[in-house]
């Protein structure tokens, strides 16, 4: 038999006026498959202050490339209707997003231009690759997509399918239109109509690869399986948006009408 010993009414009391704080968490050793060590600022030691011979060899070059990364983001925010609609639907599913605490620039492996992290839920805009404004609300944009997903739809992003399905949107309504198939080699004269979903395909099976320790064929047959179910889903943007169109502003008009903050 096991005795407790109960607080008494004073430990009680000090307990409940500190309370713990809780500590964030941590991905565990093996999980560098699940995509974390694409973000290497986010295991880095603290950096030593700058000194004027390392500035004058280019070290320190990331500190510029970040605030011009936090501007561009602020720009987005406040300009961007696709990022002005992914917030809106994120606060009208209960996730409202503090883009201090929400969004982060971070220097990244050059293979990715932007990722979101699930533990941390925070969408990384890669200062070192994500140079201009347009990149950084294209990948804003996608980031969010997952986010939204994650709140929205309950992602296990250690579920390959989920994964697949997830990819599938953000490439759907964020990547995708019958330019950038054709320029990625995804169309052809002879095959418009499956142009686009060839290109969302090509798009997801690329960012699987990028993040998850799986060979090609694992990935392929995992977005075959979710293709049919993820690829019609719209939320929240409602339309595929075409290249050199005004279909992100329309879709910024009326995503009051689906319960999403637009203002």
């Amino acid at each position: 038999m096991t005795f407790i010993d109960f607080p008494d009414e004073n430990e009680r009391k000090e307990k409940a006026e500190k309370p713990e704080t809780p500590k964030p968490q941590q991905p565990s050793p093996n999980e560098s498959q699940w995509g974390y060590d694409l973000y290497p600022d986010r295991s880095r030691p603290v950096k030593s202050e700058l000194t004027l011979s390392s500035f004058l060899k280019g070290q320190g070059k990331e500190n510029l490339d970040k605030i011009k990364c936090e501007r561009n983001v602020y720009k987005c925010v406040k300009k961007s209707p696709l990022v002005k609609l992914m917030l809106g639907a994120l606060k009208g599913s209960g996730c409202e997003i503090d883009i201090r605490r929400h969004i982060a620039c971070e220097e990244c492996s050059p293979n990715v231009s932007g990722g979101y992290d699930p533990i941390l839920n925070q969408v990384v805009i890669c200062h070192n690759t994500a140079t201009s404004e347009g990149v950084v609300q294209g990948v804003l944009t996608h980031e969010l997509i997952h986010m939204f997903d994650y709140c929205r739809n309950k992602l296990n992003f250690k579920n390959i399918d989920h994964l697949a399905c997830t990819e599938i949107r953000a490439a759907n309504l964020a990547h995708c239109s019958f330019l950038s198939a054709w320029t990625n080699g995804d169309a052809s004269p002879f095959k418009i109509k499956q142009a686009h979903q060839d290109c969302v395909k090509s798009k997801a099976l690329s960012s699987v690869m990028a993040v998850r320790n799986v060979t090609k064929l694992e990935a392929i047959d995992a977005i075959e399986r979710v293709f049919p179910k993820c690829y019609p889903d719209l939320e929240p943007i409602g339309r595929r948006l075409r290249r050199n169109s005004d279909d992100m502003y329309k879709a910024y008009e009326e995503a009051f009408y689906y319960g999403y903050d637009n203002k």
